[in-house]
């Protein structure tokens, strides 16, 4: 069973910068797609990030272009969403996804104070 680990999560100031880390386990990393979404109270869970299998193809979502950067390592099966310039409206719990496996992370909260 495919099992994703997040953390890095946290309060901080608009403008500030938090990065995100998602531990994969029982996933072949190389070959796999992931990605981050994230869930702000009251709303639907919404895409924020995807990164290829390789690591040479990302998509963000165009609320985060610009400021946030996703990124894997292979070798340690690690995805990371690195965010600066946060905003109030960042707030949210962010999630691990494998899309080939459908598996979730159980989510790291992040609150961005104005």
């Amino acid at each position: 069973q495919v099992q994703l680990v997040e953390s890095g999560g946290g309060l901080v100031q608009a403008g500030g910068s938090l990065r995100l880390s998602c531990a994969a386990s029982r996933i072949t990393f190389s070959i796999n797609t992931m990605a981050w979404y994230r869930q702000a109270p009251g709303k639907e869970r919404e895409s924020v990030a995807f990164i290829s299998s390789s690591g040479g193809s990302t998509n963000y979502a165009d609320s985060v272009k610009g400021r946030f950067t996703i990124s894997k390592d292979n070798a340690k099966n690690i995805v990371y969403l690195q965010m600066n310039s946060l905003k109030p409206e960042d707030t949210a719990v962010y999630y691990c996804y494998a899309p080939t496996y459908r598996a979730w992370g159980r989510g790291t909260q992040v609150t961005v104070s104005s």
